[in-house]
């Protein structure tokens, strides 16, 4: 009786010699590499809010009608906590021209005295600001469109604009 266990375990699966796996291993380490890079571009796209998606729509999109709502929703401009922005504004200028605020000598106070450095523009920038009209809860915010001319004022860093605090008519 001992002797058919034993030639039952030696019939069973067998494992394959190890360069039948090489393929299969190659594989998985590609699968796990595109897994890898994959998560930290969604990563990079969600966090780099950059200035210029936030704010910069040049030249100006040609959307007739609701401007305001359908770039606020393509561009997903929204509080952190998922409620709308009470106001947001769209720069219509090259992105150059508003990296060269950074060069104005016209210093300003930062919002909430924030220690870093703010520039007040030189020059007015055509820009369409939105003004909420209704809704709470993004995407269902509705807002009010308003062309303007205005000066920005930006925080700088040493890589140039940082952020657009806010424009003064």
């Amino acid at each position: 009786m001992l002797s058919m266990r034993v030639t039952a375990k030696r019939k069973g699966i067998r494992p394959k010699h190890v360069k039948d796996l090489i393929p299969l291993m190659i594989l998985m380490v590609i699968i796990f590499l595109v897994l890898l890079f994959w998560e930290n571009e969604l990563d990079e796209e969600a966090m780099a809010a950059t200035l210029e998606q936030l704010h910069v729509d040049y030249p100006q999109s040609d959307i007739p009608i609701r401007y305001c709502n359908h770039m606020v929703i393509q561009r997903v401009i929204k509080e952190p906590n998922n409620t709308c922005k009470k106001e947001h504004f769209f720069i219509h200028e090259r992105p150059r021209n508003i990296n060269s605020v950074c060069n104005s000598p016209r210093m300003v106070t930062c919002q909430n005295y924030a220690p870093s450095l703010c520039f007040l523009s030189e020059i007015k920038f055509k820009m369409t600001v939105c003004k909420l009209t209704e809704g709470t809860r993004y995407p269902a915010c509705n807002y009010r469109v308003f062309a303007t001319e205005g000066f920005i004022v930006v925080t700088c860093d040493d890589m140039g604009p940082a952020k657009i605090e806010r424009y003064t008519e």
